[in-house]
Order: structure tokens, then C-alpha cells, then sequence
């Protein structure tokens, strides 16, 4: 691990042609649609984060979730570096309810709303939502604007 890095992890629940997407309420990524995840904590296996994330976002705990990829993250604004473990699962337990954080909502896989997304999303998560496995690095100036990125198929 480098030092200064974070560790996080990202999953989607996709289920009847839908996938399940929170806008960040507060905090990093605010006003965005994404799937639920955060940091990893210190001694806490990637798994455990996964549904503990999940847990605390959106009332759910994904059932199965399957590892699609990682994606490293380095920002010229003085943002640290991330490297992000992302996860789909297709089923899950509980109801997905809005959180302090973030506020659940269904989207048709056709009507993604890649707008109102971190802007490296429509990059890789086509990939995630064919079932194949990929790994992603990019290069942001700010939370907005990449400057260099590389995303392959694995």
C-alpha cells in the first residue's frame, strides 16, 4: 500500500434491468449518482467494508457481490490518491432506504444517468454491466476533469 493512498471500495446492485445508484448527500462526491461504498477501515477485509458500506448508505447488504475491478485514482488538486475495489451483486438483503449520506434510487439500465456521475464512470462501468472484469487508472486535475486515463478489459 503507498502511504497517503486510500483504500476504498463501490457496489452495484443490479436486479430486473435495473441498477440501484445513491446521490452522495454531504461529503466527497456530493450531488453525485453512484453505487454504495466508501473506505476501507483500517484492518477490515475489502468484503467486510463492501457490506458494511452498504449497510450504512442504503439499508441493504448485497448478497454474492462479485469483483469486477479495480480503479486507481490520482488528482492534481491536492484530492489524496485512491484505489477503489468495485463490486456488482444481483440480489441483496433488506430495503433500500435513505441514509444521512445517501438517497437510493432505481434507474433503468438504459437511462443511467452518466450526467450527474463522476465524470470517469461512462469509462468502465459499461463493463461492469456486461459482466466482465477491468482495471482502470486515471488522472484527474480536480473532481471533474481528467487529464490522462487507460481502462482495459481484463
Amino acid at each position: 500500500m503507498i502511504i497517503g493512498m486510500v483504500i476504498g471500495v463501490l457496489c452495484f446492485i443490479i436486479q430486473d434491468g435495473k441498477i440501484l445508484l445513491a446521490k452522495k448527500k454531504r461529503g466527497f462526491g456530493q450531488g453525485w449518482w453512484n453505487g454504495v461504498g466508501g473506505k476501507v477501515n483500517e484492518n477490515e477485509e475489502i468484503m467486510e467494508a463492501v457490506q458494511r458500506e452498504a449497510q450504512e448508505e442504503a439499508g441493504i447488504v448485497p448478497q454474492n457481490p462479485t469483483f469486477c475491478g479495480t480503479l486507481h485514482f490520482s488528482f492534481e488538486d491536492g484530492t489524496p490518491d485512491w484505489q477503489l475495489h468495485v463490486f456488482r451483486a444481483e440480489g441483496f438483503d433488506g430495503e433500500p432506504q435513505e441514509s444521512e449520506e445517501m438517497s437510493p434510487q432505481w434507474f433503468d439500465l438504459k437511462e443511467i444517468p452518466y450526467e450527474e456521475m463522476w465524470v470517469d464512470d461512462h469509462h468502465w462501468l459499461p463493463l461492469l454491466l456486461e459482466g466482465k472484469r477491468f482495471e482502470g487508472r486515471f488522472h484527474l486535475h480536480d473532481h471533474k476533469t481528467i487529464i490522462d486515463f487507460e481502462v482495459r478489459e481484463l
